[in-house]
């Protein structure tokens, strides 16, 4: 199998989901953010969870964070990603936690803390995903 014959998994779309993608897609991420409270929201939700405000504003977050949990899964359970690969969490400068992976290296022991950068990978069938890289 050719690497531009393998599909991307695509994103579950709730109802809320969609100007993140178009963000991510145009490699501007975009989150919710509370007008009311400044609450950063992830993932995206009619309601603001601190003060119950629905005015939510869709605005650029710095790309910035620092690693909070990781693995390394060895297992292969999806044709566009052939083990080893990783999955790091990351909480963004802004507050959220998001889930992803580490681009340029494996986490290692002295990963927990360490600071990272949002990028954007265009996979082999043209799917761009938010990854992130340390730094």
């Amino acid at each position: 199998m050719k690497a531009s014959d393998v599909k991307t998994p695509r994103p579950v779309m709730g109802l809320y989901d969609k100007p993140m993608w178009e963000s991510i897609d145009a490699r501007g991420m975009k989150l919710q953010c509370c007008a009311e409270c400044q609450t950063w929201l992830y993932p995206p939700a009619p309601a603001c969870p601190k003060c119950l405000s629905c005015e939510l504003v869709w605005t650029p977050i710095s790309g910035r964070g620092r690693i909070v949990s990781w693995v390394v899964f060895h297992r292969h359970y999806l044709p566009a990603y052939p083990p080893p690969y990783n999955a790091v969490a990351v909480r963004l400068d802004e507050g959220p936690t998001m889930i992803s992976n580490l681009e340029g290296a494996m986490p290692d022991e002295g990963s927990m803390g360490r600071e990272v950068r949002l990028v954007y990978v265009t996979m082999a069938d043209g799917v761009v995903l938010p990854r992130w890289s340390l730094g």
